[in-house]
């Protein structure tokens, strides 16, 4: 190995060598800088975060975040509005949408009757919680959930609007949430990433959504922060099997010794991406003992099994990610993001949203069942929802009921929350009597974003990085935590 790097030493042009020399004076400087800025208590590290960080006792541990592509339609699943039966087939009163904004799909629509919910509402629990009769599993923990009725965004088309909801911005190239939280609180767990990504679709493939690589993304953060995306076919991870007739012995030596040329390189240059491919190499060492187990269900009691439902043994399934969010959150995964693609029933909603609630209702539910009974609910947070949500009246036309659809929505819809040191069995915030605005204890985006974190223990004013000179943070300008419903 020391004559590979006295060769390296030989060949270094007069280039590199003023590069270097700016680079590593630069870096001295700076960092003396910032070690006087720096108080005595933060030289601590906690786990490769950021020091100081929490900066404040956690509520929860990790988040799974059991993300809904293409919108759920909160006026049937959630949000019972006896009005829209009451007005079915009627004319939307110009009062309620007041110039409001839609998709191309409907927004040169001039005919915009109400719809009627086309599920049944029964209260459920103690709690009394209003569920559609598509989500009977949901319904049945309905007391362990806690339901937000007030969201509200800002963008009327699906990557935007998911961008914004992952990211805090609708433009990509900022870093997701989970890159935010990997980059303040570092990792809890040698053999596996902190941040995992896996993502499903409906099986009928009705629903056109792109999962784009940005919406687990690190943005100007280190790629170390980002996602690690775990597929559904083939390997689990790409290129983490050994080529043939590479033993893993050989291996290791192979990346010992790249990892001592990479050192050099990051002595020489400190550029973070350096320290990246170092700990990405490792932690893909790691993985190809890891991955094996945690995909190995033959631990899985039966009983367990079959309360994720018949599609949980399929890989790539919605049911089958959300069993491997349990076991990676055993595993000290702490940022588990699962987005399944489907619900987007603009012409289609009389048959596709019951399929689309069988695939998933079982499995979010089996989840929160399985969290719990493990004693792992209350410090595991987990969020269900979408980027927006469906509009109260019809797009296309009442007659043609073979049709009947919704389009987005952004200006109120639902999701629900549970675990982490969230409320359970409360209903929080309200939309007007059409299910169309938000009108009591209205929830931005911004807002959900800082109550994620602070019950991570993060101030989401505090955790910020200086990019292009400016000091950049998850909730951009503003965000309010939702003190009312944590315990």
């Amino acid at each position: 190995m020391s004559h590979l790097l006295h060769q390296r030493a030989a060949h270094l042009t007069r280039r590199q060598l003023f590069g270097r020399t700016a680079v590593g004076v630069g870096a001295a400087a700076l960092g003396t800088l910032l070690n006087k800025s720096l108080p005595a208590a933060a030289t601590t590290t906690n786990h490769g975060g950021l020091p100081g960080l929490p900066h404040f006792a956690p509520k929860a541990k990790r988040v799974i975040y059991l993300f809904q592509n293409g919108a759920p339609t909160h006026v049937d699943l959630f949000d019972y509005k006896p009005k829209l039966a009451e007005w079915h087939g009627k004319q939307i009163p110009d009062s309620v949408v007041g110039g409001k904004r839609f998709s191309t799909m409907t927004g040169g629509q001039t005919l915009r009757p109400v719809l009627k919910e086309i599920t049944q509402f029964r209260q459920h629990g103690e709690s009394g919680a209003w569920v559609s009769s598509f989500l009977p599993k949901t319904a049945a923990i309905s007391d362990d959930l806690c339901f937000i009725k007030s969201m509200h965004t800002e963008a009327v088309n699906h990557a935007p609007a998911i961008t914004f909801l992952l990211t805090g911005s609708e433009m990509a190239g900022r870093p997701s949430m989970g890159a935010w939280m990997t980059y303040g609180l570092g990792s809890s767990s040698e053999n596996l990433p902190a941040f995992v990504v896996m993502t499903s679709r409906d099986k009928e493939a009705s629903c056109g959504q792109i999962f784009y690589d940005f919406y687990w993304g690190s943005g100007f953060l280190a790629s170390k922060y980002q996602g690690v995306k775990f597929r559904g076919s083939g390997d689990p991870v790409l290129y983490l099997s050994n080529p043939d007739g590479v033993s893993r012995e050989t291996r290791r030596g192979i990346l010992d010794d790249i990892a001592q040329l990479n050192e050099l390189n990051l002595q020489d240059f400190g550029d973070p991406e350096i320290a990246t491919r170092i700990a990405q190499y490792e932690m893909a060492y790691q993985m190809q003992a890891s991955v094996p187990e945690l995909t190995d269900l033959a631990s899985e009691p039966k009983s367990v099994l079959e309360r994720y439902g018949p599609d949980v043994q399929r890989r790539g399934s919605f049911a089958y990610n959300c069993l491997m969010a349990r076991r990676l959150a055993e595993r000290g995964v702490q940022f588990i993001q699962l987005m399944h693609a489907g619900w987007d029933q603009h012409r289609n909603l009389s048959t596709q949203l019951k399929i689309q609630c069988q695939d998933t209702d079982a499995p979010s539910a089996a989840l929160v069942r399985d969290l719990k009974e493990r004693g792992m609910l209350d410090d595991t947070l987990v969020i269900w929802g979408g980027e927006f949500g469906r509009t109260p009246f019809l797009q296309g036309k009442i007659e043609d009921t073979q049709r009947w659809g919704r389009d987005h929505h952004p200006y109120t819809f639902s999701i629900w929350m549970a675990g982490g040191g969230i409320q359970a069995g409360k209903t929080y915030g309200a939309s007007d009597e059409f299910g169309f605005n938000a009108v009591e204890d209205r929830v931005h985006v911004h807002d959900l974003q800082a109550t994620v974190l602070h019950l991570l223990g993060i101030d989401h004013q505090r955790l910020t990085y200086r990019f292009q000179g400016r000091d950049f943070r998850l909730t951009d300008v503003f965000g309010r935590v939702l003190n009312d419903i944590i315990v």
